[in-house]
Formats: structure tokens, C-alpha cells, sequence
């Protein structure tokens, strides 16, 4: 079975991005997580694949202009990945996205998809985001590992990684790692052989609450 692995860069308080949609503490978007000599495809939302798409080609067609994320040219690390990406199978999870620019991109429609796609040959799966695919896929009991780079800032307002409808679920510490500027960084283990009591008593209140609210819009 292959390992899924996502890799996420936060605030200290557990934003992806800020109220203008962006992450503007982040001052590069390499692989910083070291997941690349370990996998060998990639999944992402179909949220987050366009401007992914666009954000990568860029750099692969023009390496020493300026990115509009971060008004610097990109980093050789960035150029590094860069190349990685043009290289490495992508796959969208997405119902509604069907078309890509790259040949290299596939398409799945669920949590099935995903299962599948982890029993077939080969290295592990990096997954880069957006959120409400990391903590779906998290739930689903399908991410086998989470790797985070903490910046030392407090965001306030934004994206949050986790959402309040996320299930509990225990995760177990293999890696501590200071980075410079004061990041850093965690890796996590995610059992998903065991099921919670924690995590069964938080699912079952979501369907609580769905079948409470659906029968509020009835009456």
C-alpha cells in the first residue's frame, strides 16, 4: 500500500492563508517537507490545481522572473520542484474540473478513487492541498502521514487547515526539526487502522446535526 503524505506550511495558529487569500508569510513554495526522493505522484483539489498549475508552469518557462506570490524571483529550491512537477503524474480530486494543461493530469471523483489509487504499484503520494481536501481525505482515514512547517506568526483572521466540522483523531509525533528563521517543522504519524471512539462520537454528531438541520428546513 502506499503512503499518502501531506505537506502543509502554517501560522502558529494553524492558518494556510490569510484574510486576502494568500499566505504572504511564506517566502518560498519548494518542497521544504523532504517528501519528493519519497514519492512519485501527486493529488490536489480542484480548488487549488489551477493557480497551482499556472503558478509551476511559470516558473518552468521563465526561472529568473519575478512570482507574483511573493514579487521575487523564484528560489532554486522553487526551480528544483519545478522540474519535479513537470515530471510527476498529477492526479485533481475534483467532480466539476475535467480539463488540465498538463498530460501528465488525471482525474478522480472521491475518497474510492484515492483508496485505489494507494493500492496500485509504485512510490508514495505526495498530497499538496487545499485544505478542505487534506482534512476530507484525513477523515476518510486515507492520509497516512502529515508533515507541517510552523511560522512563527499568529494570523488572526484566514483559511484555517482544520475546520470545526473535523473529525478528533489522535496523531502520534515522529519529528521535531528547527528551521531557519525560527519555522518549525513536524511530522505526524496517522493511524488509520484504528478507528476512535472519539472520532466515531464526532462523526456521529455530524450526521446529528445534518439530520437536525434537515429537518428544521422541512418544517
Amino acid at each position: 500500500m502506499r503512503k499518502l503524505i501531506a505537506g502543509m506550511k502554517i501560522s502558529i495558529d494553524g492558518k494556510m492563508e490569510g484574510p486576502e487569500g494568500t499566505a504572504d508569510w511564506v517566502t518560498a513554495w519548494s518542497d521544504d517537507y523532504g517528501v519528493v526522493p519519497e514519492v512519485d505522484a501527486c493529488i490536489l483539489g480542484g480548488g487549488m490545481y489551477s493557480g497551482y498549475e499556472w503558478y509551476w508552469s511559470a516558473i518552468q518557462t521563465q526561472p529568473d522572473t519575478p512570482i507574483w506570490i511573493t514579487g521575487k524571483p523564484p528560489t532554486p529550491e522553487e526551480v528544483a520542484y519545478a522540474a519535479f512537477v513537470a515530471r510527476t503524474p498529477h492526479y485533481v480530486l475534483s467532480n466539476t474540473v475535467t480539463t488540465a494543461t498538463w498530460p501528465q493530469t488525471a482525474f478522480l471523483h472521491g475518497p474510492d478513487d484515492v483508496a485505489a489509487l494507494k493500492k496500485q504499484p509504485g512510490k508514495g503520494i505526495y498530497l499538496v492541498g487545499g485544505a478542505r481536501t487534506t482534512s476530507s481525505l484525513i477523515d476518510a482515514g486515507l492520509v497516512d502521514e502529515l508533515r507541517l512547517i510552523v511560522h512563527p506568526l499568529i494570523a488572526g483572521q484566514g483559511k484555517a487547515l482544520f475546520g470545526p466540522d473535523q473529525c478528533r483523531r489522535p496523531l502520534a509525533l515522529q519529528k521535531v526539526q528547527q528551521l531557519q528563521g525560527g519555522l518549525v517543522g513536524l511530522v505526524y504519524a496517522i493511524d488509520n487502522t484504528v478507528t476512535s471512539d472519539a472520532a466515531t462520537k464526532d462523526a456521529a454528531a455530524k450526521d446529528t446535526a445534518t439530520n437536525d438541520a434537515a429537518v428544521k428546513e422541512a418544517a
